[in-house]
Parts: C-alpha cells; sequence; structure tokens
C-alpha cells in the first residue's frame, strides 16, 4: 500500500478535466466567488431571449442573421443566491450543483473539507465498480453492509468495506477512474476524514446518476440509487430541501463533531427533483456551533443551488442556534 504522502504526489501530478467537462465545455474568466463561468459550444434556449447578429449570407449579398444564445454565468448566480444564505460566524461552505439535462453546473467555494459520511456513497461506488471489474455480483454480507451503510449510515458497515476495497488505496485508484482529482481517502481506518470538495462531489453523484460516461453499468447505478432513495426517517434532511416533494430526492448525509475544536462537519450530497427537473447537488461545511446549525446551512446552500435553474429564490437563510 502507498504511504499518504506518495497517494498524495500522485494526485498532486494529475491533471484531468473539470466536474462538468464531460458534458459541456467552460471557460473560467473569473470574477464570482468561485469563479465566472461561460459555455462554449451548441447553445440550449436560453430565458432571456435571443441575441441576433448579422453574417454574409454563402454565395450571396444578403445578410443571413445568425441566433445566438445569450451567456449564462451559472457562477455569479449562485454567488448572489448565496448571498442570501446567513453562514453563521467561523463557519465555511461550498456548494455545487449540476443540470444533466443541459449539462451546466456552478460552484460556489473551493476548499477542501472533511466527508464525514458522505464518503459512504464513494466506498460504495468503489465497492461496484471492483466487483464489476472481477465479473461478479455483490455477497450477500457486501448486499447487508451496503444497505445499512447508506439507509442507516451505520459506520461498521462502512468500516468493513473500507477494508473489502483496500482503503484508501482503493477508494483512491476508483476516485481516478471517476475523475474525482482533490479526493484523498482518510488514514488508516478513518474514512470519515476523507477530504473531498463540493465539485468532486458532483463528480461522484455524476457517476451514479448519469449514464453517459459513467464506469459504472446500468445496474450498479440502479442499485446505488435505490440505496439512496430509502434513508432512514431521522436523516431525510439536507439537499432534500430543495426537492419538490417527499420522493424527489436520492442523498446522503454527513455529520461528524470534530474533538480537536468542538466545531461540527455537516454534509448532503445527492440528486434533487424541483420543477420536474433532476438536479445534483453536493454542499459541504464546517465550523457551525451544533450540527442543528449545520444541517440549517446545507438546506439553505442547497436551495440556493437550485435556485440557479428554477429562477426561484429558495435561499431561506440558516439560523444560528441560541
Amino acid at each position: 500500500m502507498h504511504s499518504s504522502r506518495t497517494r498524495r504526489a500522485r494526485r498532486a501530478g494529475r491533471r484531468r478535466a473539470p466536474v462538468y467537462a464531460a458534458l459541456v465545455a467552460f471557460v473560467v474568466v473569473g470574477g464570482t466567488a468561485a469563479g465566472a463561468v461561460y459555455r462554449q459550444g451548441h447553445a440550449h434556449p436560453g430565458a432571456g431571449g435571443a441575441v441576433s447578429s448579422s453574417a454574409p449570407a454563402s454565395g450571396g449579398g444578403e445578410a443571413a442573421m445568425e441566433t445566438v444564445e445569450p451567456v449564462v454565468d451559472r457562477d455569479a448566480l449562485l454567488a448572489g443566491a448565496m448571498a442570501s444564505v446567513t453562514v453563521p460566524d467561523g463557519a465555511e461552505v461550498s456548494v455545487a450543483v449540476l443540470d444533466p439535462g443541459s449539462g451546466e453546473g456552478a460552484g460556489y467555494g473551493t476548499g477542501v473539507f472533511d466527508t464525514a459520511s458522505i464518503v459512504k456513497v464513494d466506498i460504495l461506488a468503489a465497492l461496484l465498480l471492483q466487483a464489476q471489474d472481477a465479473g461478479r455480483s455483490l455477497t450477500t454480507a457486501e448486499e447487508a453492509y451496503a444497505g445499512a451503510m447508506i439507509e442507516n449510515s451505520d459506520n461498521d458497515s462502512a468500516s468493513a468495506l473500507w477494508r473489502t476495497i483496500g482503503a484508501a488505496e482503493g477508494l483512491d485508484a476508483a476516485n481516478e477512474r471517476f475523475g474525482l482529482t482533490r479526493t484523498a481517502g482518510g488514514e488508516g481506518a478513518l474514512w470519515g476524514l476523507t477530504q473531498t470538495t463540493a465539485a468532486d462531489q458532483v463528480a461522484l453523484l455524476r457517476q451514479l446518476f448519469v449514464a453517459d460516461g459513467s464506469e459504472l453499468d446500468a445496474s450498479s447505478r440502479e442499485y446505488a440509487q435505490g440505496l439512496m432513495g430509502r434513508i432512514a426517517d431521522g436523516q431525510r434532511w439536507g439537499v432534500s430541501a430543495a426537492a419538490d416533494g417527499a420522493g424527489g430526492w436520492a442523498l446522503k448525509n454527513g455529520w461528524l463533531r470534530r474533538s480537536t475544536t468542538g466545531l461540527w462537519v455537516v454534509n448532503s450530497i445527492g440528486r434533487v427533483t424541483s420543477g420536474g427537473d433532476d438536479r445534483l447537488v453536493a454542499v459541504v461545511t464546517r465550523g457551525s456551533a451544533t450540527q442543528a446549525e449545520g444541517i440549517a446551512l446545507t438546506e439553505a446552500a442547497a436551495r440556493a443551488a437550485v435556485s440557479v435553474f428554477t429562477g426561484e429564490d429558495g435561499a431561506v437563510p440558516a439560523q444560528k442556534s441560541s
């Protein structure tokens, strides 16, 4: 097994395409909290109307009108929506969103965060990929562990599957194929201290929820989606707050009180359905004084992310705990 330093050096040497590149090309030009992003390539009808420009007609003297879609800076829209989200003193938040239908996405914040239990989705994805490579189905024991790990966030089950996939080494190898460029497995048995970004988590969600370009086959994706749609009642918070109804989500949350600071890591990732369309959303946070405060922050950020596409301002400010 490679050392932590070796793994990090290997990842630092990689140069991979960003999370949204598999769906549509972007040009980063700067200017917002996460950089203004302008889309290139074939346009989709936009809400702002078309911009016309003149171009010489082929083989004639008349000018032919060419319709050009106005550029929509989704990062700027997300930054504006996040401006209405109250971030508790000392806390930090990063959020990313992808609309699979159009291939457009947005991000806010670029920091690296502890995963806490959202890494359980990554562990499951790595397990499914390894099983595919071996041409086998999950064993009865693996299925039992996977169900408990995702639906109930059972830590012992996560530890068992962490060992099965080869711990951080196995997770990192799978993530290289998944296109996660800033995620590093936790040291030893500490899977909850895996480091990641909101953008990487959306890249992982894309592997699970979008067929095009996924390393996972249809049965693997369907299996993971099913588990994420059956989360225990007390854990159905986070990105689900941005969904239209009770059944419009598939998610996994993570929460961890750091012993060194007493502050909370609270994260949420998943697919939400809003306005009849699916969006992939990842929110990672740290520094909340209570778990409830962190949950409120993740939910407000998820609403802000989805509002980038729905045009509805659902970013209800997160309230500080008393």
